[in-house]
């Protein structure tokens, strides 16, 4: 039953939560406990309104999700959880969650519940309109970053909010092509919208959304205001690592028919993992420099 539950849960997408930790190391407060411990708790909450979320959406979609040759597996189309107890299970999450928003400020309880009200009009309506099903999925990434912001009280560079909206445009168009692919005939039973998409459309808006994500990247890390106020002018350094990271999903995608599930992919596909596991390095290594050299020359 533990594991039933854990996999209606789908734990393995609070990976997409670590959004929120964002802030934690780009407004340099990595060395503040109370900081990182406001972090977690931001975290924790993202991470039970989405499971709420995700059985919501689950029991939606029960119907459809039985006729995928995927997701028919999932214990609420499988019937391995019962309906009521994915209710109660929904209720006992969100109640977690806005108990755990409420031990930071209201103005992260406001975008939590901002985040929950706009992902269960995406289930019920908004998913089903071309373009905006996959726009509404890249503000629920944004929300996630600037929730990391507004928990800490600390300002998130404008760039940096526009780069993650690329991101997650390209993350969404990515796994739109991949459902058109694996599913063929059957796709837009599943999901009605993608009568609206084909795979050269979505070729061509992944190739600009990725180029913006680059682009918007780049100024991120050029930027007058960043270079000030994290005191270092080498961010760019770690270009590369996200030059290789889009062009590497950009392969997967296009040749392995991949990008149907983002983290899936990060934890299969080895150069991938390690391409975002060594820019995580690289940022906090430059970012933080000069704060472990003054540590080190104490400990002297």
């Amino acid at each position: 039953m533990i594991g039933t539950i854990a996999k209606a849960l789908r734990i393995y997408q609070w990976s997409k939560n670590l959004l929120v930790f964002a802030a934690l190391l780009f407004a340099q407060q990595l060395q503040v406990p109370a900081q990182c411990l406001r972090s977690v708790i931001a975290f924790a909450a993202f991470c039970a309104a989405s499971s709420a979320i995700y059985l919501f959406n689950d029991l939606m979609d029960i119907e459809n999700d039985r006729k995928h040759p995927e997701k028919c597996t999932r214990p609420l189309a499988s019937g391995a959880l019962g309906t009521g107890t994915a209710k109660a299970m929904i209720v006992a999450l969100l109640a977690g969650a806005a108990v755990l928003a409420l031990q930071l400020n209201l103005r992260f309880c406001a975008i939590l519940a901002f985040y929950v009200v706009l992902i269960i009009l995406y289930s019920l309506v908004l998913k089903r309109l071309v373009i905006v099903d996959v726009m509404v999925v890249a503000i629920g990434f944004v929300i996630r970053a600037m929730a990391g912001a507004i928990a800490l009280s600390v300002t998130f560079s404008n760039w940096l909010v526009v780069c993650t909206m690329f991101l997650a445009l390209f993350l969404g168009f990515s796994k739109r092509r991949h459902e058109l692919q694996f599913l063929n005939d059957d796709a837009t039973g599943h999901r009605p919208v993608l009568l609206h998409y084909t795979i050269p459309y979505l070729d061509s808006l992944n190739i600009l959304v990725a180029g913006a994500t680059l682009i918007t990247y780049t100024i991120y890390t050029c930027s007058p205001e960043v270079v000030l106020r994290l005191g270092t002018d080498k961010l760019y350094l770690t270009l590369p690592f996200v030059v290789y990271g889009l062009f590497r999903y950009l392969y997967l995608v296009q040749q392995h028919l991949d990008g149907g599930d983002p983290s899936n992919s990060l934890v299969k596909d080895k150069p991938l993992a390690a391409t975002v596991l060594l820019w995580g390095m690289a940022c906090t290594g430059i970012i933080y420099w000069k704060a472990a050299v003054h540590w080190w020359r104490l400990t002297l």
